[in-house]
């Protein structure tokens, strides 16, 4: 036998994937993204206390109505990816829908498709035809692949990934569902011109903007009413569930003692019932980052740091009703919203993802100097080609 028969050609080790059934392998799914990205500039990581606790169905809430597990790609010891496969029984029933979300996996075709195809392998077990992501269990969680503004610093409450995560999907047979686009705001010192309508609103409709003393009141006073006017306002749009009271309460437990008043700007009517909102917070990009998503020991002390001090606002969620959505409420929210930015030495809004075809959001920003910021895309593809 000659030298060359002998020598066999180097074949990578096949990959092999875990169901995540452990708070050991939870751990690990957990903070496989720090190792992945540790030399990516302008990834934020999630905070780690609110992952354990999404997957954890005694404090999420969508469990009530979602089943979902999560999975780990092994090539020999390493991990080298990792994906939730969710089904929303009130949202994905109707299509036969399989969700993929958490999505992460190093620049090798042959890992995201043993990943993509556990997915589709978890569907066709409960009858799903067809794959859509990167979604959460709700439109609370972070949603949509990153395909435009990988130069910038990610915001906190949004998806971060390399360019290689969309083009490999697509050599799988994925095409684009839906993209949502962000944009930035800019806060200027002098108050733009659509304001001076304000009055002209708030007389004609009936309406004004609450003035809180503190967010505790705004929480204990409106805070179910505001996310009841959420699922009615969301309603329409793709892929939307409606939040249950459950979920509801432990939003509220959450975020109430983190939100400033002065960037939460609620529209009521005649008879004190809210009928519009924008929630927004200083951003913790930076302060994340820098505690690798770690609250403790001294993560707690850079996001406070953060909400305290900042020049940049990120809009987290708005909306308004639909009997409203013509009559210039935007015009009453963002004016309150500025007139604090200018207080507090804001100078910058980025704006939540909004859908690309959702045109009545898309055309609220006239008076402002708007800049393209980042675009997410969610893609889909039959379980099974």
């Amino acid at each position: 036998m000659t030298l060359s028969a002998r020598i066999q050609p180097f074949k990578p080790m096949s990959i092999r994937i875990e169901k995540v059934e452990s708070h050991k392998q939870l751990k690990k799914f957990v903070t496989f993204p720090l190792h992945l990205y540790k030399d990516c500039p302008n990834w934020v990581p999630a905070l780690e206390g609110d992952e354990y606790d999404t997957f954890n169905p005694e404090k999420n809430g969508a469990y009530d109505f979602c089943e979902a597990d999560c999975f780990l790609a092994y090539r020999g010891d390493e991990i080298v990816g990792r994906v939730a496969a969710i089904i929303n029984h009130k949202a994905d029933d109707a299509e036969n829908i399989v969700r993929f979300g958490w999505l992460d996996f190093i620049e090798d075709d042959e890992v995201l498709r043993a990943l993509i195809d556990t997915v589709a392998d978890w569907g066709q077990q409960r009858g799903r035809t067809e794959m859509r992501g990167p979604w959460g269990f709700t439109d609370m969680d972070k949603e949509g692949l990153l395909v435009e503004g990988y130069e910038h610093l990610s915001p906190f409450t949004c998806l971060y990934n390399y360019p290689y995560y969309g083009e490999m999907l697509e050599r799988l047979g994925f095409t684009k569902d839906v993209d949502w686009t962000q944009r930035t705001l800019e806060v200027s010192k002098e108050l733009p011109s659509m304001f001076q309508f304000a009055n002209l609103i708030e007389e004609r409709f009936k309406v004004h903007v609450v003035q809180p003393h503190s967010m505790k009141e705004m929480g204990n006073r409106y805070g179910r009413e505001i996310f009841h006017m959420y699922n009615e306002a969301f309603a329409p749009l793709n892929g939307f569930s409606p939040l249950t009271d459950k979920q509801i309460d432990a939003y509220l437990k959450t975020y109430v003692p983190i939100l400033d008043k002065d960037f939460v700007a609620l529209a009521v009517d005649a008879n004190d019932k809210p009928i519009g909102f924008i929630f927004c917070v200083p951003s913790l990009s930076k302060a994340v980052k820098k505690s690798n998503g770690r609250l403790f020991p001294f993560g707690f002390i850079n996001i406070m740091k953060a909400l305290k001090k900042n020049d940049t606002l990120e809009a987290l969620i708005m909306g308004v009703m639909p009997e409203y959505q013509q009559c210039g409420i935007p015009v009453l929210l963002f004016k309150y919203l500025h007139e604090n930015c200018i207080k507090r030495g804001i100078d910058t809004i980025i704006m939540n993802p909004q859908l690309e075809e959702n045109y009545k959001v898309q055309s609220l920003f006239g008076d402002y100097k708007t800049t393209p910021f980042m675009r997410r895309r969610a893609y889909k593809r039959a379980v099974k080609l």
